[in-house]
């Protein structure tokens, strides 16, 4: 049985069509993950489902009980952001609807909690629908993509993975088509031209008759009935011209290559020195003494829970603070969530040319990279969603006149799509990266260094998240193996004192060593 149905959906919002959807069905047990820009009704389509917001025009059938969990969740001042988002994830799993609808749930995550709840929804026994620009999240746990664009809802099936190569084969499938269409049109064009120039000439007298010949009865005649004939295909070939089905070029973004500053004595060489630096705030030890080395050109990803430091060593870095080093030959640029690098009463194109040597032409190819065409580069920053202002300062910085970027948390507001626009800017950048991140596979497709502050101590990793990742998996399960020998040993030293003097507080002592080994073997 269908736990929802909806036909002929349509929804606006002013004079826009929001929302144009045919048919969409919801069985039990799926497990769909809803992709598509900001802004364009992914969450008015959650509120729909679940009874909040009433379509316009359509038919509603619905067979079951839905919770929705919201991008916005009540505020607590005395909690954290990533404690109230998991308090009220159990709060709506504990109701155990058979239909979940989650809205953005990894907002205020850190890393260890986003693992958490895919372990959560990957236990979910209903159907659920995922909003998210997590795309690890989306791959682990879903089994279909919605995507929503200009109104209209494309079913995918597989994960994020699975949907990403399928749009490549549409984005080839359309190249083809474009190409076979401007050949069609050249051929008829060339046709047409032909027939034309025939035409014309049917009226000339032709080179091998004489003039004599041409005034004979008949030859005028058969050279206006021969024009008339081209001219008749001639038109014939216009009007198929006319009604060949147009199709739209696909948008092919120029490659990009920036003058670095400073590139001969910064690239490969050491840019940045951490010698013995402790972190603390007031008497508050946030991590023990640390040193590294950073090359330029280098990508480092900052990881960590929430609270544990990662943004105070990143201002560490940008003051310059004891034990910190930066070259004379770098420049860095720094990104946080306030925005304060933009001017509101100026444009996108203003704000990101005012602190660029770049040429206009590289400057609208990263804009464009970023989703902003044409006109659409002269919109004031007032007048922008959080997501267009968080794509607009990172195009501010990344053509600014720097070689290191220092990014906090850049993903944040970020749909899908700017997302993967985001990171091809980052990987082509020739100039070294810091960031702070909990978005797993952009970690993992920028970062060839990784620093990970957890529990007061920090460890510093040259290679990929993958490969860090495996490495932490041998390094626990070498610490395990070593804690279940030494609690076997004491295992067995108690047994022997039980044997030979046996007394209440040996039995107490052996019982508690038996459920950590319990505990162990789980």
């Amino acid at each position: 049985m269908l736990l929802f149905e909806a036909q002929e959906i349509r929804h606006y919002v002013q004079d826009r069509l929001l929302l144009d959807i045919d048919n969409l069905q919801i069985n039990p047990n799926d497990r769909i993950g809803l992709v598509g820009r900001n802004g364009c009704g992914k969450t008015t389509l959650l509120q729909i489902i679940n009874g909040e917001v009433v379509p316009e025009k359509g038919t509603i059938m619905k067979n079951t009980s839905s919770e929705l969990l919201p991008q916005l969740k009540p505020t607590d001042t005395t909690k954290s952001g990533g404690e109230i988002t998991q308090d009220y994830i159990q709060q709506t799993l504990n109701r155990k609807a058979e239909l979940l609808l989650a809205d953005e749930p990894t907002t205020n995550l850190d890393t260890d909690h986003i693992e958490w709840l895919e372990k959560k929804l990957g236990e979910w026994q209903g159907a659920f629908l995922l909003v998210s620009h997590d795309r690890t999240l989306l791959d682990a746990l879903c089994s279909t993509i919605w995507e929503i664009g200009e109104g209209k809802v494309t079913v995918y099936q597989g994960g994020y993975s699975a949907y990403t190569e399928q749009k490549k084969i549409e984005h080839r499938q359309a190249q083809l088509a474009y190409e076979k269409y401007e050949q069609e049109k050249k051929k008829l064009k060339e046709a047409v031209k032909s027939k034309e120039e025939k035409a014309q000439r049917a009226v000339k007298t032709p080179k091998n008759v004489s003039g004599s010949e041409a005034r004979i009865t008949g030859a005028k005649p058969y050279f206006a009935k021969k024009q008339k004939k081209l001219q008749k295909t001639a038109a014939a070939m216009e009007t198929r011209l006319e009604k060949l089905e147009k199709v739209e070029k696909v948008k092919e973004l120029p490659p990009l290559k920036m003058n670095l500053l400073n590139e001969s004595a910064f690239k490969k060489r050491i840019v940045l020195r951490v010698e013995k630096t402790a972190g603390r705030i007031g008497s508050r030890i946030l991590w023990d003494e640390i040193s590294f080395l950073f090359r330029g050109g280098d990508k480092l990803a900052v990881i960590g829970p929430n609270g544990s430091g990662k943004t105070t060593l990143v201002k560490k870095i940008l003051r310059q603070e004891e034990g910190i080093t930066l070259s004379p030959s770098v420049k860095t640029g720094y990104f946080s969530q306030n925005l304060n690098i933009l001017d509101e009463e100026k444009t996108i194109l203003e704000n990101v040319q005012s602190s660029s040597a770049q040429n206009e032409t590289l400057i609208r190819t990263v804009l464009a990279r970023m989703r902003f065409f044409n006109e659409e580069v002269h919109k004031k920053v007032n007048v922008l969603s959080g997501g267009e202002r968080v794509k607009t300062a990172l195009a501010k910085l990344f053509v600014s006149d720097i070689n290191m970027l220092i990014l906090d948390e850049p993903t944040n507001f970020l749909d899908t799509e700017a997302l993967e626009a985001l990171e091809k800017l980052l990987k082509d950048y020739e100039g070294s990266i810091i960031f702070v991140s909990h978005d797993r596979q952009f970690i993992e497709n920028i970062a060839d260094h990784i620093l990970e502050i957890r529990r007061g101590k920090i460890k510093f990793f040259e290679g990929n998240y993958k490969d860090y990742k495996q490495s932490e998996t041998k390094e626990k399960r070498h610490t395990k193996q070593d804690d279940y020998l030494v609690l076997e040993t004491k295992i067995s030293e108690v047994l022997s004192r039980l044997s030979v003097e046996p007394s209440e507080a040996l039995e107490k002592e052996f019982h508690k060593l038996l459920k950590e080994k319990r505990e162990l073997d789980k």
